[in-house]
């Protein structure tokens, strides 16, 4: 099946109004989530984690740090109106009519490739997992399918090395890629890791989108902000993931709400319209769900899209 080249998610927040034939009806948070939240035994939602000794106990996250900014998805005009149950909570995403089945049944580990062209070469959809080493790439992957093991974690940075992709319900891939910043190898390897990680950037049309990681428990970093950048440059469709939002690190300063806003008001002068972004804590559970949701509705319309 030949596909068309990938639509951009970055053109997509305002996209053109869609005709009633081809629309399904909209779902709103509730009946989207509630689907989502189906669960069978093999998905079933893990026990609450113990707090770590090294932080503070928070209180529930705010549901929203920003009332405006919205990311609006295809299928959403906009000027539509936009109620509270439509955005997934501890996000500024609304939900529309591609949201659609987004329970994890099965994931399996497929295949590592050292360059971008060994990449697996079917036509499924994917999403990439981008962050600083030590973001809690590994841990988010682990907490989306609910498998422990699936991309093991360290405490030693920059493990991956290589492309990792996993494939989920057999339709489509998660695709951990090496972490970006302080990696533990040479210098030369770090700049071979950016190299390969570009060329799979610019290449796969099979990429639906970027889950790029932030660390939510710290003030904003240069090298997100400049990652950012170079993907918005590159018209690469992404979704900013605030990670370790149930946490503050001593010395640190501010409280992850804190850092995320001021992050947003940060990257703010780089995208004329807002980029989707979501909280989570793999920790907590929080935001796996509406993320999954997410995931569904831009894979869903992406699906559409093919020829």
């Amino acid at each position: 099946m030949l596909l068309r080249p990938r639509p951009s998610l970055l053109r997509a927040l305002a996209p053109p109004p869609l005709t009633r034939a081809c629309v399904p009806a909209r779902r709103t948070l509730s009946a989207a989530a509630e689907a989502a939240g189906t669960a069978s035994a093999g998905d079933a939602a893990p026990a609450p984690a113990a707090p770590r000794k090294n932080t503070r106990k928070l209180g529930p996250p705010p549901t929203q740090i920003v009332k405006k900014a919205l990311f609006l998805p295809p299928g959403v005009e906009g000027d539509a109106a936009v109620t509270a149950d439509m955005v997934i909570p501890g996000s500024n995403i609304v939900v529309g009519p591609y949201a659609g089945d987004a329970r994890v049944k099965e994931a399996e580990f497929v295949k590592s490739s050292a360059r971008a062209r060994d990449c697996p070469k079917d036509d499924r959809p994917e999403f990439a997992v981008l962050g600083r080493s030590n973001v809690g790439k590994s841990s988010l992957i682990n907490a989306l399918t609910r498998r422990k093991e699936a991309a093991l974690t360290s405490k030693k940075p920059g493990k991956t090395q290589t492309i990792n992709h996993f494939l989920v319900n057999k339709s489509w891939y998660l695709v951990d890629l090496p972490g970006y910043g302080f990696a533990a190898a040479s210098q030369s390897a770090r700049m071979d890791w950016s190299s390969f990680t570009k060329g799979y950037f610019l290449n796969r049309d099979t990429l639906v989108g970027v889950l790029l990681l932030i660390d939510a428990s710290i003030p904003p970093q240069k090298i997100d902000l400049d990652c950012a950048n170079w993907l918005g440059r590159n018209n690469i469709g992404l979704t900013f993931v605030f990670t370790k939002c149930d946490k503050v690190k001593k010395g640190k300063g501010r409280r992850p709400d804190e850092n995320i806003k001021v992050f947003q008001e940060t990257i703010s002068g780089l995208y004329p319209d807002p980029p989707p972004w979501i909280m989570t804590s793999s920790v907590t559970g929080l935001g796996r769900d509406g993320l999954l949701l997410h995931m569904s509705q831009l894979r869903n319309y992406w699906d559409n899209e093919a020829v």
